[in-house]
């Protein structure tokens, strides 16, 4: 079995990681480093104030006036990253950093893996770090179901869970 850790917005939850910005303040994260920087993540306040990926900042100000901008911040990233790791580790010996805020475990033993993989997710949450987790009989579903929850959902039945899902919701899911 296998499971993942899922950081929805990791560069942008490490960017504000010990920051003083509410979560309901709408946020937006650039790439300082390019030409011209353009929106590469945003939470969901910003969204809904029509904020879009792609966007110039001073669009996404346009669209929204109480728009925070934050730059991307790689010793944050590193150290959130290491953060999830260590929990990740109490797990399973067998981790992968996959992809920025995304970890694969593959599990040794298969006896209470969804409390455990619960245990950390909200160890994560109460270090003010929103994450999701999934647990599969492959990598690549352990992640669809991390990124199809709010939390945690282990999937029991590959072909029961897979079978009601749409292309479009399984291409969203492997695109993150």
């Amino acid at each position: 079995m296998f499971a993942t850790v899922y950081l929805p917005n990791f560069f942008l939850q490490a960017a504000l990681r010990h920051q003083d910005v509410s979560p309901s303040t709408p946020t937006a994260l650039i790439e300082e480093h390019e030409k011209k920087p353009l929106i590469i993540q945003l939470n969901q306040p910003a969204e809904h104030a029509g904020v879009r990926l792609g966007m110039a900042p001073s669009q996404g100000l346009a669209r929204c006036l109480e728009l925070v901008i934050k730059t991307r911040s790689t010793s944050n990233e590193t150290a959130l990253g290491n953060l999830v790791l260590q929990y990740c580790f109490s797990l399973s010996p067998y981790v992968e950093a996959t992809a920025p805020g995304i970890w694969t475990i593959q599990f040794t033993r298969t006896t209470n893996l969804y409390e455990h993989l619960v245990s950390v997710i909200q160890q994560l949450g109460k270090c003010s770090v929103t994450a999701r987790g999934g647990i599969g009989p492959t990598p690549d579903l352990s992640f669809i179901a991390a990124n199809l929850t709010g939390s945690v959902l282990q999937i029991a039945d590959a072909d029961q869970f897979l079978a009601p899902l749409s292309i479009d919701v399984l291409a969203i899911s492997l695109q993150q």
